[in-house]
This record gives structure tokens, sequence and C-alpha cells, in this order.
């Protein structure tokens, strides 16, 4: 059985005319302005299909101007699957990403560079110095493999986490572009039993990382029954720009079948308009176009819509994840999604906020809830990142798991039954015929089913706010835990058949 997920009833904040026009500007815009594309064959396949392609006289001629017509757009989204599968190590922990069923899935995203810990220190008073107290020191490490592994066994032991998508850029010593993509797939692989989705670094390490997987899930058939992987490719340089070395990747991906998602991240008041319509129109146009390009290469490719629209501070042009554009757009990019008939990946639960406290869950819980209420089927960026995506903290995503808990509890559609109806006015008879008229007798079994939410787990007591104490010993809990690793005769195949994999990651 696939992981549940939460099915919701989607909050739209587009209603149909205005969906309509986004789609009409979106084809305006890839048939007047067009794509620039820096990938020759790309160029020429679009061309074959059917798109009037120019070549740009900047940089020698290696660019070209594609203007994409309707027809090559409508027939690659008919031809996209509306049902993508994301395999597991352990199938109950697959995704079935179901374009017609709100049902959201939340995982991790970026790529950070920081890894942020979080250590207990105690501290006396100036004031009085018989008052002591344990506060949080933060200390910020660059991202490493075994930080990457850390990070995936946090995964499998957090229920809220439902898919594993790489947080920690790993920066060893002995980590380098040809051997970047085997060790950060492999540490991930190695670590949790959920369903793992990386960039790719090095177009030549896609065969490794694709015999990598075959060879953890069984074998090639089994693979293809149960993609362990997907790859996600950043394609798109917005504005409407096609990356030469992404979109080889992207092409060679599809050609092998592998799930993968169609990423384009403008950010409103830089490479794309700051008002909703512009960015959602151009963003839209970059995503179809990718989505196009993995259906002309290889009909049938599972493909993912995914949107990462953000907002710039418009005071040093960085990401305002923290704004509520940030959630306005991303709404917008699920609705879309939705009219196409694709699987949406769509963004949530970052902060603009440094450490963990008061500003990064407020930011973070807007963006999850309002968000996730849109419905799609795999919200990403929801654990444990700061400092926008610059930095990863543990200690964060475990108080993200308790309130994207929470989160799912609050979007659960209501059982309302005519037995529990019945059973309630019962109740009622029972307890008004009472002296104390409390309902307190029938608590406890609803309690014991479930039904009820338990108290939050990082509760503080008294004067002293201990949440980040209480998470930082759930999270030393969870690191002390024996790991899920693959069988040793399945880890001592992979490094005998993929070269570059750091030896201490077996263990």
């Amino acid at each position: 059985m696939p992981r549940n997920g939460v099915l919701v009833k989607p909050y739209n904040r587009l209603d149909e005319e205005q969906i309509e026009k986004i789609h009409r500007a979106s084809l305006d815009i890839l048939l007047d302005l067009g794509i620039i594309c820096y990938n020759k064959d790309a160029a020429d396949i679009f061309g074959d299909s059917g798109a009037e392609v120019a070549p740009l006289g900047n940089e020698g001629g290696k660019s070209w101007l594609l203007k994409i017509p309707e027809k090559v757009i409508t027939e690659a989204v008919v031809a996209a699957p509306k049902v993508v599968k994301l395999g597991a190590r352990d199938e109950d922990n697959c995704l079935i990403l179901d374009s017609r069923e709100p049902r959201v899935r939340f995982a991790s995203g970026s790529e950070a560079n920081n890894w942020l810990d979080v250590d207990i220190e105690p501290f006396v008073s100036k004031v009085d110095p018989n008052k002591e107290a344990a506060l949080p020191v933060f200390n910020i490490h660059k991202g490493t493999t075994d930080r990457l592994a850390q990070a995936a066994h946090l995964c499998e032991h957090l229920d809220s986490w439902d898919g594993f998508l790489r947080p920690v850029n790993i920066q060893d010593d002995d980590i380098n572009d040809e051997n970047k993509d085997g060790n950060k797939f492999f540490a991930s692989l190695n670590n949790t039993t959920k369903h793992v989705m990386a960039g790719l670094t090095e177009l030549g390490q896609l065969d490794n990382v694709v015999k990598m997987a075959q060879l953890i899930a069984g074998g090639e058939k089994k693979f293809k029954e149960n993609p362990i992987i997907s790859i996600i490719t950043s394609i798109i340089k917005s504005p409407l720009q096609l990356v030469d070395d992404t979109t080889q990747k992207t092409m060679e991906i599809a050609r092998k079948g592998i799930p993968v998602v169609i990423s384009s991240a403008p950010q409103g008041g830089s490479t794309a308009p700051i008002i909703e319509a512009g960015i959602i129109a151009q963003i839209n146009a970059e995503i179809l176009t990718g989505v196009a390009l993995t259906q002309l290469v290889n009909k049938g490719t599972p493909v993912i819509y995914g949107s990462v629209p953000g907002r710039a501070n418009m005071d040093d042009l960085n990401d305002s994840y923290g704004a509520p554009e940030f959630s306005q757009y991303n709404i917008d990019c699920v609705q879309m999604a939705r009219y196409y008939g694709l699987p949406s990946y769509s963004s949530a639960g970052v902060s603009d906020a440094d450490v963990p406290g008061i500003q990064s869950s407020v930011e973070r819980l807007f963006s999850q809830i309002m968000v996730a209420m849109s419905g799609p089927q795999y919200l990403h960026y929801a654990f444990g990142l700061l400092e926008r995506t610059n930095t990863f903290c543990a200690v964060q995503a475990i108080l993200d798991d308790a309130h994207i808990g929470m989160l799912k509890r609050l979007l659960a559609q209501p059982a309302i039954s005519n037995s529990e109806v019945s059973e309630c006015l019962e109740q009622a008879k029972r307890v008004m015929a009472t002296s104390h008229k409390l309902y307190v007798r029938f608590v406890r079994k609803a309690l014991h089913s479930g039904e009820i939410a338990p108290p939050y787990p990082f509760e503080s007591k008294g004067l002293t706010d201990e949440t980040l104490l209480r998470a930082k010993e759930r999270l030393d809990e969870i690191m002390a835990l024996p790991r899920r690793h693959i069988d040793e005769k399945t880890i001592k195949e992979v490094y005998q058949q993929i070269p570059g994999l750091l030896p201490g990651l077996r263990d």
C-alpha cells in the first residue's frame, strides 16, 4: 500500500475564466515571444515537431528562438501520464501521484550548503546567579555525505515526511563532479526506505545512477515497476530560456523513462513579473515547454509539473519566502497543473529566518497550510529549511514533522456518517440525564481510536520556552536508532559496479 498523504478539498484562488486566461497567455508567450534555446538537439526536436526555429546571432549562433504552436503543447499534455508512481525500497512507502486526486504528500527539498546544529548549553542569569537555564546554541557546518545520510535517516523515522528530496549539498574533500551523483543517491538510498529524488550534477553519471537504482530495486524490470528514484531538472533559466546542459540531461532522463520533475523557479520582480498574472503565465509557459520536450523525446515519460515561483525582496533581490505572494503564486500553479491533468510538485514551508524560532514557525506554517490546502500531489521544501533555502537544520525538521502532522489532521476530510450522528445523539441523551452534564466518559474511546489529536509533543512547562530543547531530545532519540541500510550483498554489488563511492557510506 502506498503512503496515504492527506486528501483535501482544494482551495482555489483562480476561477475557471482566470485559469483559461493564464493558459491562453502562456500559449501566446510560447508562440509570439518564444523560448530561447541553447541546446541544438532540443531545437531540432521542436523544429521537427512543428515549432518555428530561428538561429540567434549572439554567441556565435549557439542559440535558437523557438516559437512553439499550441498543437505541440496540447499533444504533449495529452501524452503525459496522469498518474506517476514514485517507488521506494519499501513499497509501502511509494507515492502514487494522481493528478485527478488532490492528495498531498510532504517532502524535503533544496540542496542547502549549510547544516545548522542545535546544541543545548546551560546559562546563568547575570541578575540572579542562582537562576540557570538550558538554552539553544547554534553552530553552522558545511554539508557532507554523512550529514546527508543523517537527514535520510531522520526522514525514515518522521511520519509526516513522505518523500526524501535531498536537502543537503555534499561538499566532502573527496567529492567532485565525477562522483557526486553516485554518492548523493547512495547516501540517500542507504539510509531511508522512502522515495529518493535528487538532481543530476553530471550527465555522464546518469548511467551509473540508474544502474545503482536497478541493483537496489532488484533488477531492471523491478526498477521499472518500482522506480525508487526520480530526478528533478531545472531545465529553464527564467525568463524563457532552455539551458544547454540541463536540457540535455532532461532528454536523456526521458529516454530512459525515469520519473522527472520539470522545475521552474522564476522570481517575481527580477526574472519574472511581480504581478500574479504575469509570473504565473510565464512559469506555466516555461514548465509546459519542458513537459513538451519530455513527450517529444519519449512519449509517455512520467513527468511532474514542478513549480517553484518566488518573490524578490526588493532590498537585496534574495527570495522572500515569508511573503504572502509566495503562497499565492504556488497555489495558482497547483491549479494550472490540475487544469492540464499533470501531477503537481509545489513549494511551501520555507522561512527567511536563519534559526528555528517564532519567525521561522510562522512563515513556514503560513505557506504550508495555504499551499497544502490547494492540493498539490507532492509538496517539497517542507522540512528543515532556514535562511531561505541555504541552510538545513535537523531540529527544525523535527518541529516541521509535528506541525505537518497537525496540519494533516486539520485538512483531513470530516468523517460524518449516519452511525456517528446516531452515536452522538445517544451520548447527548445520556449526558443530559446526569447531574454533571459532562461528556468526559466518552473521551477515552476517541483518544484510543486516534480520532483526537495528541498533545503537542514539545510543550513547555512554566515560564520557559523549552520547545527546541524537547525537539533536540527527540532528534537525539531518532539518531540513536539503527539505520535501515540496504542488505550487505546488494551493497557489495553496488560498490563493485558503481565507481567513486566513498567507503564510509557503507557504515
